[in-house]
């Protein structure tokens, strides 16, 4: 994926609805907590385009809002197993 500072403002909500698709379809899939991680990927991308999380760390209390940020942090193939066993 292409680093987000880098993003027009088009290309971001382009993310977004990439981002939206893929929890919904493993969401649907696998279970799990669809409307507050739906919520939240707006939020979730614009910190991730104003802060560097990898010095900036994000903490989530749990991880009902937290899936957008995992999409982005390089696990994105590994989302399919989510709430599977070794997942």
């Amino acid at each position: 994926m292409r680093n987000l500072k880098e993003c027009t403002l088009q290309e971001l909500k382009d993310r977004c609805v990439e981002l939206r698709t893929k929890i919904i379809e493993t969401v649907s899939k696998n279970g799990g907590h669809l409307s507050s991680n739906v919520g939240a990927v707006e939020l979730i991308v614009a910190m991730h385009y104003v802060f560097d999380s990898a010095k900036d760390p994000f903490i989530f209390d749990v991880s009902h809002q937290a899936y957008a940020h995992k999409l982005l942090t390089d696990r994105w193939d590994e989302f399919d197993t989510l709430r599977q066993f070794n997942g």
